[in-house]
């Protein structure tokens, strides 16, 4: 199977995922306040367009668990820009309108990140399997 070929197929939801969690410790509590009223309305917003299924914060620590061996590390970060904070899943069909609803985010202007990603309706290799038995 070509590597480059992807067997999935989208489900029209999209998972945002929030990243960094120090990009408000330059805030004075006023700054706080302010960002943090635009972004729970940035997030009711979402929610009164009928178009957001679901988002929690995370805490800023977890695990890793790797290997064969299943070795368990410290790997949640919270100093880390790339630590996730947080996710929003989205029920919207196409990736330009999650990244359109994305941009619109508060805290980006702030340092944080937004990644966007399309929900498959399989795991890749399940959706290869699927593939290779289908055409044969």
């Amino acid at each position: 199977m070509n590597d480059a070929t992807n067997t999935q197929a989208p489900t029209g939801e999209h998972l945002l995922l929030i990243r960094g969690t120090q990009w408000n410790s330059s805030l004075s509590p006023a700054e706080l306040q302010r960002v943090m009223t635009d972004f729970y309305g940035w997030v009711e917003g979402l929610r009164s367009k009928g178009i957001l299924c679901g988002a929690q914060p995370l805490m800023e620590e977890g695990k890793i668990i790797s290997g064969a061996q299943s070795l368990v590390t410290d790997g949640v970060f919270a100093e880390s820009k790339e630590a996730v904070a947080g996710y929003f899943l989205l029920s919207v069909p196409s990736t330009d309108e999650a990244v359109k609803l994305a941009k619109a985010c508060p805290i980006l202007a702030y340092g944080a990140q937004v990644e966007v990603r399309p929900i498959a309706d399989l795991c890749r290799p399940m959706a290869d399997v699927k593939a290779a038995t289908a055409s044969k």
